[in-house]
């Protein structure tokens, strides 16, 4: 089969049961076609598409909940700003205040309410009180079931950052072997091209693991 259809890497309970389907934090997609008229310029799309994605990876990890507050908890939380879906952090000011308590502070007070309806219909599990100028969020310690509940989503995000990078080191692969085939770029240089296609590929995966099991054992933490 196809290098980029690898889908036997995807482990079992890596994703989550049906009825999580609203808990799931959504990764900022990247595009993974790579077109290039020189090896160059190949290889320096695919590292840039490929850190991008480390990146979306990492920021939709720091949505995910751990039994500690962080001030990312609310990153993904969108807010019906005048009518437009707004994220969270650029209508509020995000504080941890202690190490169960977090405080949200509207830059519109007028937004408070909309704000206060966003937090509770995320997929957090969290009841926000507000005193009519700030939010105040109680996070309770996760209990064991659902430290295991995010600690899969935490994976199934690695997995799907990973997907990525294979389907973006398949097109690159692809742009190098149609410059060898349409362009007259030499075999060794071909060849060349594509390990380097697939170096990226190994370092930006580890990076990916290494930020997925952080995750994973921040959320088992007690």
């Amino acid at each position: 089969g196809k290098p980029g259809k690898s889908g036997g890497k995807m482990a079992p309970g890596a994703v989550a049961p049906e009825d999580d389907d609203e808990e799931r934090v959504v990764m900022k997609k990247v595009d993974t076609d790579v077109k290039g008229a020189t090896t160059k310029e190949i290889l320096a799309l695919v590292k840039e598409k490929m850190a991008k994605t480390v990146e979306n990876t990492r920021d939709a990890l720091g949505a995910v909940r751990t039994g500690r507050p962080s001030p990312n908890l609310l990153d993904k939380v969108m807010v019906d700003y005048y009518g437009a879906p707004t994220p969270l952090p650029q209508v509020a000011a995000v504080q941890v205040q202690s190490a169960s308590m977090i405080t949200v502070d509207p830059f519109d007070k007028s937004a408070l309410k909309d704000v206060e309806r966003a937090i509770v219909s995320s997929d957090l599990g969290l009841n926000p009180s507000n005193d009519g100028s700030l939010i105040r969020i109680n996070i309770p310690p996760l209990n064991a079931e659902t430290r295991l509940k995010y600690a899969k989503q935490a994976k199934a995000l690695g997995e799907e950052g990973k997907v990525a990078l294979r389907n973006i080191r398949r097109t690159g692969v692809d742009a190098v072997k149609k410059l060898e085939k349409d362009s007259g770029l030499g075999e060794d240089e071909s060849k060349s091209g594509q390990d380097q296609v697939q170096q990226t590929t190994d370092k930006s995966a580890k990076e990916i693991d290494k930020l997925a099991e952080e995750k994973e054992k921040d959320l088992m933490k007690v």
